[in-house]
């Protein structure tokens, strides 16, 4: 049997650190939302119950390290499965990234495992068992737009955003999303996105607001360690694109746009100076 499912990446709308807690994660308070960018991940059962993965990209774990393997083994171990998997996946979406690539690919595992398995789970209870895996997982079973609090695992729909095109330009470099987190420093953070007043526009549809409490506290952050990630934002921002923001822990720095053909203009400046250059339409749902 095969199954095949796609797995979109993410970019942060918002993104808040409220405290450390007991457990040495961080409290989040987030807003997300996917984009047409997206790996595609390939299953096929086997009659063992041996778990194998190949990816089109040498910069992945091919073996039990890779958050897709992961998503398998946890998945048959949990409830008892016999049958085994091979899990292809055709890498587009970069990796170390600040886009959850590697999320995506568990997430979209864990989905389709449930049906290559018959196992029948909802969505709500393979987010569950994806927050097991990482804290931006459940977000990626579900898709869509949505806030996102305590880990990452308490998940709330939203309207999708405001129809727009999305630019995003990665530097040649990995970002390490622990790395970032350590050196965050909670009590000097001075400029903390406005999540409620973006959660509200969402809901309005108005886009000239949403883009004006786009936010992420790990930012100043990473640009600390890499300046060429805040070289990059900044040489975005001489092009007069202010809707400009870094997703994740980062170094992908994204542009939200209204029209294709600014979209185009934006990818063609950008290409100039840097290899990894995307232009997609935000999915949103």
């Amino acid at each position: 049997m095969f199954v095949s499912e796609k797995a979109p990446a993410k970019i942060n709308l918002t993104l808040d650190t409220l405290y450390k807690r007991r457990d040495g994660y961080h409290e989040l308070e987030m807003v997300m939302t996917t984009i047409d960018l997206a790996d595609r991940i390939d299953l096929w059962s086997r009659d063992s119950r041996r778990i194998t993965l190949e990816s089109s990209s040498g910069l992945v774990p091919q073996d039990e390290r890779n958050l897709a393997y992961r998503a398998a083994l946890l998945l048959q171990q949990r409830y008892g499965v016999r049958q085994g998997v091979h899990i292809r996946i055709d890498k587009r979406v970069p990796v170390a990234a600040g886009l959850a690539g590697g999320s995506s690919d568990a997430a979209a595992t864990l989905r389709g495992c449930n049906k290559l398995w018959s196992l029948n789970l909802t969505l709500r209870e393979l987010a569950r068992l994806g927050a097991e895996i990482g804290s931006d997982v459940p977000f990626c079973v579900f898709g869509g737009t949505a806030l996102a609090k305590g880990r990452g695992e308490r998940i709330t729909a939203l309207p999708a955003p405001p129809h727009c095109w999305v630019v995003l330009a990665k530097p040649p470099r990995s970002v390490s999303t622990a790395d970032v987190y350590q050196r965050l420093r909670i009590h000097q953070i001075k400029d903390r996105p406005r999540t409620a007043a973006i959660v509200e526009t969402l809901k309005k549809g108005d886009y000239d607001q949403m883009i004006q409490y786009l936010g992420n506290v790990l930012e100043p952050v990473t640009m600390s360690v890499y300046p060429d990630v805040r070289l990059l934002k900044e040489r975005i921002l001489r092009f007069g694109v202010k809707s400009t923001l870094m997703s994740g822990s980062g170094p992908t720095i994204y542009s939200l746009v209204r029209t294709e053909a600014q979209a185009k203009r934006l990818y063609n400046s950008l290409r100039g100076f840097c290899q990894q250059v995307y232009a997609v339409r935000l999915l949103g749902r």
